[in-house]
């Protein structure tokens, strides 16, 4: 395993992040400790869940996730080794069991939804809070064009920040990150983390794949410069770029056979034409095709750590395999070729 710093903390996480939106819902508890047991052992220190999972989010497993990862910290006993990540969700009045679905970044909302993941990971503190989604009307979750709302409400980032910091003080929280974050929003907190004294944030999580590099626009250099690196997450693009979804294959038990309405964002005309072009590629040069999607995200100068994501053993031990995958300048430069007829096609 390979290991990369969190931002300018001293925490030294695995490039290889274990992802766990599954848990809850496809992968029963016993099934969750066997891969958190199993990346463990390859050298994985890096989980990250979120008061949510799983997903998609529907009431009856809404927290699951986090209560599997608890009993197994409990039950493992290193808790001081393993560096945990969670989220805290933004503004969606569709989930309203989760504080009635006005959710905000304010005091009452963070300092609630803390303590509530705090009891279900069954620890006092988390090594990094990482804001769900942007208090604000913005682009993200699969838009491109932003469009103003010079109305709209939302809670002051100042605010956010100044309720964070009290948690770190306290002790409940080591370090703060966003996700699904701009180039704005992450420069925005940056300056404000500096200017008035807050915790600055260490990461954002946001999606990266072959089939979406629209990180690489604005927030890539932000990344590199300020020491806020990536947390890719849909590295494979909910299991799109393994190819078993071409040719309108429907895997027995996988993601997009149980809710294709829901995991609809990596199957548009353009991003399935792309797909297998990647696979193709992969073909050619004796590599699996996941293995080289995920070790082209590995590989990029502004990521922290890959968030992979599994289902079954084999597909985790898959997918913790790509770091011992190397692409040579040929894959690379098929991989560019590839991206310029078909950039970014699933945003």
């Amino acid at each position: 395993m390979e290991y990369r710093t969190l931002g300018n903390t001293d925490l030294s996480v695995s490039v290889i992040c274990l992802g766990t939106m599954t848990w809850g819902a496809q992968n029963t508890e016993e099934e969750a400790h066997q891969q958190m047991d199993y990346a463990w052992e390859k050298g994985v220190n890096f989980m990250d869940t979120a008061e949510m999972y799983p997903v998609p989010p529907v009431a009856e497993t809404c927290h699951r996730t986090e209560t599997y990862i608890g009993t197994w910290l409990s039950a493992r006993k290193n808790r001081d080794k393993v560096i945990l990540a969670t989220k805290v969700v933004g503004p969606n009045p569709r989930m309203d069991w989760i504080r009635g679905g006005e959710t905000r970044f304010n005091r009452n909302h963070i300092e609630t939804a803390l303590d509530a993941s705090l009891k279900r990971l069954q620890t006092d503190y988390v090594d990094l809070y990482q804001l769900h989604w942007p208090d604000r009307n913005t682009n993200f979750f699969g838009s491109l064009g932003y469009i103003h709302n010079p109305d709209e409400q939302m809670t002051s980032m100042e605010e956010t920040l100044a309720v964070l910091q009290d948690l770190v003080q306290a002790g409940k929280i080591r370090h703060i990150g966003l996700s699904n974050e701009t180039p704005w929003g992450m420069m925005r907190f940056l300056h404000l983390a500096e200017a008035k004294g807050h915790p600055r944030m260490m990461s954002v999580q946001n999606p990266y794949s072959l089939l979406n590099r629209t990180y690489e626009v604005g927030c890539a250099e932000a990344s590199i410069r300020e020491k806020c690196g990536l947390l890719a997450y849909s590295p494979l693009a909910f299991g799109v770029l393994s190819g078993k979804y071409l040719d309108g294959g429907k895997p027995e038990g996988a993601r997009l056979t149980l809710w294709g309405d829901w995991f609809d964002r990596y199957s548009n005309p353009q991003a399935v034409s792309a797909t297998r072009q990647y696979i193709e590629l992969a073909q050619k040069h004796g590599l699996n095709p996941s293995q080289m999607a995920l070790a082209f995200v590995n590989t990029r100068q502004f990521v922290t750590s890959n968030i992979i994501g599994a289902t079954s053993m084999d597909q985790l031990a898959e997918n913790i395999g790509s770091i011992d995958v190397k692409l040579s300048n040929d894959v690379l430069a098929g991989i560019e070729a590839i991206h310029t007829q078909y950039p970014s096609p699933s945003p």
